[in-house]
């Protein structure tokens, strides 16, 4: 912008406003954290693809101007000392210094800057009238430690010289809100040493289309792989305040440069019950509810999701460090832009490869409601309820606060809190950034908390099961344990992790684990799809009135039913294969009972009644048979998705209950039918030895899989013939029985004979230590445990390895 003989200090040029172009990051004591941040991307990644709308700020020195010359420095300084001596209230003396600001006059000098910037913008787009977006950037000099985020405010669709001008003090104002003075204050910062930038960037039009956050990480967990998306219908301030349910996207960073892959290992779609838009001439912005048609549909396209996707990761790649990304969509050109980047601050300053603590939860009472989880902590506790801002004063200490939905003003509550609950919001509202920067357990968009919940109940909150955030009922018993990763001793044998839950993997990404040696398809199933196969498969033949009806609603966005159980299953698999990769992965194909596939939505019509299902209808039999091909044929297309469409090939088969070399040649034969070749594109097929048969025709058995992984539970049962589940016979069920133990070293012995690898899934090796050195002597490849024994049983693996 051009510089008049009244932009000069002591004889020096002084820049009023500055194109964002010529900024960066260097730039944030003069213009903030926020406008510094726009001129880095537009310098320096345009080249990369990266759109950021085009604007300007004003700097530091126009702050300063315009306090000079309104007089406004020793007023501010007075009132603040009227206030810290206790004669006068925050609330007073926030509004008091406002209206300093409102009423004062712009010198002509940052006036003329302001509009002259404004009409460049105006000019390089070709709209008269051009609506902007005016941000506040606060910027702190000699404090560069200082965080201003939420504090001030931001102003949309403001269009015109006047309106324009007016923003602009508004958010010179906003400096001294009273949870901003209030801030500063407990801070220790010195209230008159802050200036403020003001950001002034054209609108993307997303109230016609949609906005959002994304994370280049994941926001509970660290895991560093993962790109984390909410979205929602309109301009980008509800999501920000959490006053709705967003949609929720994850993205798997290592296999987006490849085109041919589609990593989204996540859709979720939240209810998006409001959007702002454009106002009606009253105010520059209005809520209005969205339709149905928009609560139902997703805000972005998977080609969009993974756009934005690797736009974060190039960000991140620039600054090196992960990032916090603000973005929209314009309705009108369906143009994709990034409009704010700024470092993740809460997973970034922790240590990632030292200790953690898990959290389990047991003497659960009733479930009272669920929502996302924030964090992984779990914690009892009174409730509080508050209704609005005005009952804040009675929120007790050291409860669990529950609100329909937070804001900045809430903060000082929320640190006397020991969990936090609200009906709105999703991983970025409010709710959930405040309560991850303080170490709080949340769950956030239940939905009706405040309806179903009141104070002085006694709960618990669980943040612990997953990414699903669990209120109950009571106080439970909380089992806390330290974790530690460092300095592990050296092992010869691999060492995996059952994992079945896609939710919670993510918690255990910083075990240095060899890979997944159980991920079970069943959990996935009665968890994610909770429907029965084969009545996706005849969904238009099915005679359970409310069945249908209840599939139907679970399956609505998809034209094609099997679809559903397709999606499903591929990215609940590709969340458990994502948190390895790219070691390997083994999956076991669904080994339900009769009686268990029966309890699916659908199921009864399907499955026969079985006086023994343990030995009957399950694993390998079901596969080829006529009477579940199709449900078969849709687990093979979800592997099939997860390899070659989504990219992860380090997904292993796993067959189970395999009673015949025939049934593993028929086995085979169907998943070719269906795609999934032995030895294509690299699969690798393994069988449970989980049977008598297994062993005794190890050798015929290892020249159709790759591997053997042993179930010794059911391998126990079978050679002892001992029910696993009979209380009579506890005492005759031992793992560590000759005839068992013989049969495990038999199995390892053919295997490796015959160019296979074994493993062990189960938590034996754990429990004794004796039969984890029995293993080891037998020169087993892997052992697969509970992620919460992994360190236990290395050590105690460790310790046989030295002593051999």
């Amino acid at each position: 912008m051009a510089k008049s003989k009244d932009n000069q200090i002591n004889g020096s040029v002084v820049n009023l406003t500055i194109p964002f172009e010529h900024l960066r990051r260097k730039d944030v004591a003069l213009v903030g954290g926020k406008n510094a941040s726009l001129g880095e991307m537009i310098g320096n990644l345009a080249a990369e693809g990266i759109s950021v709308p085009p604007g300007y700020a004003t700097t530091s020195q126009a702050y300063w101007q315009y306090v000079e010359h309104n007089g406004i420095q020793d007023k501010i300084a007075s009132l603040i000392a009227e206030w810290k001596s206790g004669q006068a209230r925050l609330d007073d003396t926030g509004h008091a210094i406002r209206d300093l600001f409102l009423r004062g006059s712009w010198p002509s000098n940052i006036a003329d800057e302001i509009v002259k910037g404004y009409h460049t913008i105006e000019h390089q787009t070709g709209i008269q009238g051009l609506s902007v977006a005016v941000r506040s950037s606060a910027t702190a000099e000699d404090l560069p430690d200082a965080s201003f985020a939420g504090q001030q405010e931001s102003y949309l669709n403001i269009s015109g010289v006047d309106a324009l001008l007016h923003a602009c003090k508004s958010c010179y104002a906003s400096l001294f809100t009273d949870r901003a003075i209030g801030y500063r204050q407990a801070k220790g910062f010195d209230h008159l040493r802050i200036a403020l930038s003001i950001g002034i960037q054209r609108m993307v039009r997303s109230d016609a289309s949609c906005s959002g956050i994304m994370f280049s990480i994941d926001t509970e967990t660290g895991f560093d792989k993962i790109v984390l998306i909410n979205a929602s219908w309109g301009l980008g301030e509800n999501i920000v305040q959490g006053m709705v349910n967003p949609d929720e996207y994850r993205v798997f960073k290592p296999l987006l440069h490849m085109d041919k892959f589609e990593p989204i290992i996540e859709k979720k779609r939240g209810d998006k019950s409001r959007k702002l838009i454009y106002g009606n001439g009253n105010a520059p912005t209005r809520n209005v509810p969205t339709s149905k048609a928009e609560q139902a549909a997703f805000t972005l396209s998977d080609s969009e999701v993974l756009q934005f996707s690797r736009w974060a990761c190039t960000i991140e790649k620039h600054y090196e460090c992960p990032m916090d990304i603000e973005w929209a969509k314009d309705g009108l050109t369906n143009e994709l832009f990034i409009v704010q980047a700024r470092p993740e601050t809460v997973h970034s300053s922790r240590d990632m490869c030292g200790e953690f603590k898990t959290y389990e939860v047991t003497d659960k009472g009733r479930v009272l409601t669920t929502g996302l989880a924030i964090g992984d902590a779990a914690v009892s506790g009174q409730l509080c309820l508050i209704e609005g801002k005005h009952d804040l004063e009675k929120f007790v200490t050291g409860s669990v606060l529950v609100a329909k939905v937070t804001d900045p003003d809430w903060v000082p509550f929320m640190k006397r809190a020991v969990a936090i609950i609200t009906d709105l919001g999703g991983r970025t509202s409010h709710a959930a950034i405040v309560s991850r920067e303080l170490g709080l357990p949340a769950v956030v968009g239940t939905g009706d908390a405040t309806y179903t919940l009141h104070s002085g109940q006694n709960v618990t909150v669980s943040c612990a099961e997953g990414d699903r955030g669990i209120v109950y009922e009571g106080t439970s018993r909380i089992v806390t344990r330290t974790l530690d990763v460092n300095s592990l001793p050296p092992v010869n044998t691999k060492i995996m992790i059952n994992l079945a839950n896609p939710g919670a993997a993510y918690r255990w990404w910083r075990l240095p684990v060899d890979g997944i040696g159980l991920a079970r398809m069943e959990f996935v199933i009665s968890n994610a799809i909770r429907i029965h196969p084969m009545a996706l498969a005849y969904f238009d033949q099915l005679k359970d009135s409310k069945a249908k009806s209840e599939i139907a609603k679970l399956t609505s966005e998809y034209k094609h039913k099997p679809d559903y159980f397709v999606e499903h299953l591929s990215r609940g698999f590709a969340a458990l294969c994502s948190t390895v990769y790219p070691k390997p992965a083994i999956l076991r194909l669904s080994d339900f009972k009769t009686n268990e596939y029966s309890d699916l939505i659908g199921g009864s019509e399907f499955e026969p009644v079985e006086e023994n299902p343990m030995l009957g209808f399950r694993g390998a039999s079901r596969y080829y048979s006529p009477h579940y091909k199709e449900g078969f044929a849709l687990e093979c297309r979800a592997i099939k998705r997860l390899r070659e469409k989504m990219g992860f090939t380090n997904a292993i088969v796993m067959v189970p209950f395999c009673r015949t070399v025939y049934e593993a040649e028929d086995v085979l034969k169907v998943m070719a039918q269906n795609g999934l070749v032995r030895g294509g594109n690299g699969l690798q097929v393994y069988v449970m030895g989980e049977i008598p048969s297994n062993v005794i025709l190890a050798a015929q058995f290892a020249r159709h899989f790759d591997g053997f992984s042993i179930g010794s539970n059911d391998l126990t049962q079978l050679t002892l013939g001992v029910d696993r589940d009979s209380a009579e016979l506890g005492d005759l069920f031992n793992e560590q029985d000759e005839a068992v133990k013989w049969m495990i070293e038999r199995v390892i012995r053919v295997a490796h004979e015959n160019g296979c690898k074994v493993g062990i899934c189960g938590q034996a090796p754990s429990d004794h230590p004796e039969f984890a050195a029995f293993l080891v002597n037998c020169g087993i490849d892997s052992v697969s445990v509970s992620p919460d024994s992994y360190i236990p049983v290395r050590k105690v693996i460790a310790g046989v390895q030295k002593m051999r």
